[in-house]
């Protein structure tokens, strides 16, 4: 692996235009007008952050270490109660395993997320990730700040505390889960027992201060509104002025089935998913790299989506469990990766989680 070249994702994090969108013009943008045109604003600031045609993507791995957990969230079709005897904990054994087939496969790194465990505390995670970090060179990008407050609070520990003693474990950087939407009271109806909007920000701010830089996400088109949604694209821009830690920003649609959440839901469109996309783009000036969710719409929405201000195709997901438990499979592999960005008519270059390149393709 290179580990040193820039590639168009490695962009330093972008100083605010002048004219830079406010929340009411975000709404706007966001209940109307033309969407080709929308897309091609976003496409300009895309353009202006990453000149060129490269589009970059990661070879990694979902791990979910368990599938037990105490949140219950209502848009959830993954995770099993506790005691009830359905659920899942991974061995060390099982972990490293599915770490050697993703380097087996040219990845770089694994995404370890899961439940909030009744049983696992802190000393559980140093062991794993200490063990992972003797045996394999992989970059571990893990644990949204739900767990990292559970595991706080089952080991008796403030939060920077707790983000430290991972650290000096192996955890190299935070994925941006468990955000949803910023809102609280979105929160409330879709995940009662869940962090509240300012804790999930605490937990970011204080991994960028040590240091750690992060990702951050949206889950839309659950409960809430347009307006809520834009909130929680400020609630971002505004940290991310604060500290410059998010590397990334990943928005994608809900998946109702099998949630409590299906009856009567009615899906986001394509259409409100590039929508939502361009608006991000444009809106989160200060945020290098806008990723493309293929995983919820698919893989050629995945290319529509380079059109409207996205620079970066995500991960192969060699493994994904969690959306795939709402009835949603879409898969790819590197070929595949390659020969779509190609299609879509750009230059396709394997990243790292930190965005510096792995690998070329011509």
């Amino acid at each position: 692996m290179n580990g040193t070249a820039p590639v168009a994702g490695s962009a330093p994090v972008p100083s605010p235009p002048a004219d830079r969108l406010s929340d009411a013009e975000a709404l706007a943008l966001l209940e109307g007008g033309e969407l080709l045109a929308l897309g091609a604003r976003a496409a300009e600031v895309r353009r202006r952050l990453h000149p060129g045609v490269e589009v970059t993507f990661i070879v990694d791995r979902n791990i979910n270490y368990t599938d037990y957990c105490l949140s219950g969230c209502r848009f959830c079709a993954f995770y099993k109660k506790p005691g009830s005897g359905e659920g899942y904990l991974l061995s060390e054994a099982d972990i490293h395993r599915k770490i050697e087939e993703t380097l087996a496969l040219g990845g770089t790194a694994i995404m370890m997320q899961g439940g909030l465990h009744p049983d696992l505390d802190i000393c559980w995670f140093e062991r794993v990730f200490r063990g992972i970090k003797e045996r394999f060179e992989v970059h571990i990008h893990s644990l949204s700040p739900p767990e990292i407050v559970h595991i706080a609070g089952m080991s008796g520990l403030g939060i920077e505390e707790t983000l430290r003693r991972l650290q000096a474990a192996g955890l190299d950087s935070l994925p941006g889960g468990g955000a949803e939407v910023l809102v609280d009271r979105v929160r409330k109806e879709i995940s009662p027992h869940k962090i509240s909007t300012d804790t999930w920000l605490d937990v970011m701010r204080v991994a960028h201060g040590l240091g750690m830089s992060t990702t951050a996400t949206m889950m839309f088109g659950s409960l809430d509104s347009a307006a809520e949604r834009v909130e929680h694209l400020r609630r971002i821009r505004d940290l991310q002025d604060a500290t410059g830690g998010f590397r990334a920003f990943i928005p994608w649609t809900f998946q109702a089935g099998n949630t409590e959440l299906a009856a009567g839901h009615v899906p986001a469109s394509g259409f409100d998913y590039l929508r939502m996309l361009a608006v991000s783009r444009i809106y989160l000036d200060n945020v290098p790299n806008i990723q493309a969710s293929w995983v919820t719409q698919g893989l050629r929405m995945g290319q529509v989506a380079l059109a409207f201000g996205a620079n970066d195709m995500g991960s192969t997901m060699i493994e994904e469990n969690v959306v795939a438990a709402a009835g949603v499979a879409n898969a790819c592999d590197v070929a595949e990766m390659v020969r779509l960005i190609g299609a879509a008519g750009y230059s396709p270059v394997q990243r790292d989680t930190l965005y510096r390149e792995v690998r070329r393709f011509v």
